[in-house]
């Protein structure tokens, strides 16, 4: 059992839904991600995902964009974020993280060299936005053998025949995102998600985590109420853009924003 599936399985068995943030690597500067992502965890975070910089991020609105055109700044690298989370390793040992981001700099790495040492450094997950499951077989056998989850990205449009498809090739949770459109762009319209979600929850038996739209406690219960857990984004990461002057301040910022979230999904299951 993966750590991710551990994870999800202990929060079903109490009642309680994932709260899943999302930070770029490298932002504000490489030096603070691993204390940014502890202070994620001491503010309730049950999984990370951790975003691995890339020039051309298509599927991220301009807060993300702008993450990561700081954290390139100073030069993040892949190996950098795969060596961050080894040293988050050295005093959690129990919270998943997620690897997120594009296939181009896991390409120019060596896909085996790549799963070799994200599994070294204690990476539970990879979700690749450019890497559809119909052209993963030379990337999730490698995944597979070394216990990482391939998590897949769902949206509105996609068809039953394509979720059925994609669940086969996943593990840990698939990632439902709940407008069509960039991160940040949208106000989340929470019947539309619980229909999708439900329709979802009918055709595969793996976990089901929401992403785009999460901005606030309120939208997060909404989105808690109707799914096994609510993946928090540009809010976060336009917390950090606005606190990466003062170190101490954004942590408590991101604490003040995330806590709040964790609090209304506990809420749920009282």
């Amino acid at each position: 059992m993966s750590r991710i599936e551990g994870v999800l399985k202990s929060l079903k068995g109490q009642g309680r839904k994932a709260l899943i943030p999302y930070i770029t690597a490298g932002d504000p500067h490489p030096d603070q991600t691993v204390g940014l992502m502890h202070t994620l965890v001491e503010a309730g975070a049950d999984i990370i995902e951790l975003g691995v910089p890339f020039s051309d991020p298509m599927a991220d609105g301009p807060v993300i964009q702008m993450a990561c055109e700081r954290a390139l700044k100073h030069g993040t690298s892949l190996r950098q974020v795969i060596a961050m989370i080894k040293q988050f390793r050295e005093t959690d040992d129990a919270t998943p993280v997620v690897l997120m981001g594009y296939l181009n700099p896991m390409e120019a790495m060596g896909y085996e060299a790549f799963a070799d040492a994200a599994a070294d450094a204690g990476v539970d997950g990879i979700l690749t936005v450019d890497l559809p499951p119909e052209e993963a077989d030379d990337v999730a056998p490698l995944f597979t053998a070394r216990n990482l989850d391939a998590i897949f990205l769902l949206a509105p449009t996609t068809t039953d025949d394509r979720i059925r498809s994609i669940s086969e090739h996943s593990s840990g949770y698939v990632y439902y995102v709940s407008f069509k459109g960039i991160t940040g762009a949208s106000k989340i319209n929470v019947d539309e998600v619980a229909a999708k979600v439900a329709h979802i929850h009918d055709i595969t038996a793996l976990p089901v985590g929401v992403g785009f739209g999460i901005r606030d406690a309120e939208t997060a219960a909404a989105v808690g109420r109707v799914s096994d857990g609510v993946i928090v984004g540009s809010v976060l990461v336009d917390t950090i853009a606005r606190n990466q002057a003062d170190s101490d301040q954004l942590k408590r910022a991101l604490t003040d924003l995330l806590h709040p979230m964790r609090e209304a999904l506990d809420g749920l299951a009282s």
